[in-house]
């Protein structure tokens, strides 16, 4: 009987500690994701930050582009409104704001002047930095929740998860489909070099061995031979019976003529 008592307390033991462990790495894998979205907001911030300079400094030189500056500042409005919302939301708001951030940027390339302003330059560094950071706080981000959101779905840390209202986190993916798209590629003419003459084309009902034929004399291009047509006296109409035949040598002096 003792021995028994002994066991189950053991056992209850065990799954005491097993829970601890469970809950405690539950609550370590949801502060994590709290710190990495921290870490993302404040580069969103500072983006924020950075794009009404870089806005008024592109505008000195492009006035007549309003239409894209509107639509930047509508948009940058938009993605601050949004802060407290969920990572799905402010992804979306951030790809819209990225979407006309880079049409921006594609409409300074017809401003060569401006693209030797320092001060412009200086902006394009910073905010492709900061791109790069919340690029790659973005992956770290959603590898961590990848891992918390799995162990609340697998068996049997799905129990405790259940139990203490552990609820998924959400991904923060930029859906940009400028990136996903595949790429068009043109090769123009197969075969053909800028500065090299196109090859002539075959004539209709003309088939080509694919070897290249010398001509010959009295061979015209496209393979057909024009022969010299023979001459006839005009007496008679006829050409004579018996005589030499074409491309014969004439009669020698001190030889008889040709006689058939």
């Amino acid at each position: 009987m003792t021995l028994v008592i002994v066991i189950i307390v053991a056992v209850v033991v065990i799954l005491a500690i097993a829970l601890m462990v469970s809950y405690n790495r539950f609550v370590k894998q949801r502060n994590l994701i709290q710190e990495s979205w921290r870490q993302i907001d404040v580069e969103l911030h500072r983006r924020y930050d950075l794009i009404p300079n870089l806005v008024e400094t592109v505008r000195a030189y492009a006035a007549h582009e309003r239409h894209v500056f509107e639509e930047v500042a509508r948009l940058r409005t938009q993605a601050v409104n949004v802060q407290g919302a969920t990572p799905e939301q402010r992804a979306a708001a951030e790809g819209e704001l990225s979407g006309a951030l880079r049409q921006m940027m594609i409409s300074v390339e017809a401003y060569p002047q401006l693209q030797s302003n320092q001060n412009f330059l200086n902006l394009q560094r910073e905010l492709t930095d900061t791109e790069d950071r919340i690029a790659a706080g973005r992956r770290f981000y959603n590898a961590n929740v990848g891992d918390y959101n799995t162990r609340i779905e697998a068996f049997p840390s799905n129990l405790i998860a259940n139990s203490f209202k552990f609820e998924k986190a959400g991904y923060f993916e930029v859906k940009d489909e400028q990136v996903r798209s595949v790429p068009q590629v043109s090769f123009g003419t197969i075969g053909s070099v800028e500065g090299e003459q196109p090859q002539p084309q075959m004539q209709p009902g003309i088939q080509s061995s694919g070897q290249i034929q010398p001509q010959m004399p009295g061979q015209q291009q496209g393979g057909y031979s024009q022969q010299p047509q023979q001459q006839f006296p005009p007496t008679g109409g006829q050409p004579p019976v018996g005589g030499p035949p074409a491309g014969a040598p004439g009669p020698q002096d001190g030889q008889p003529p040709f006689t058939g």
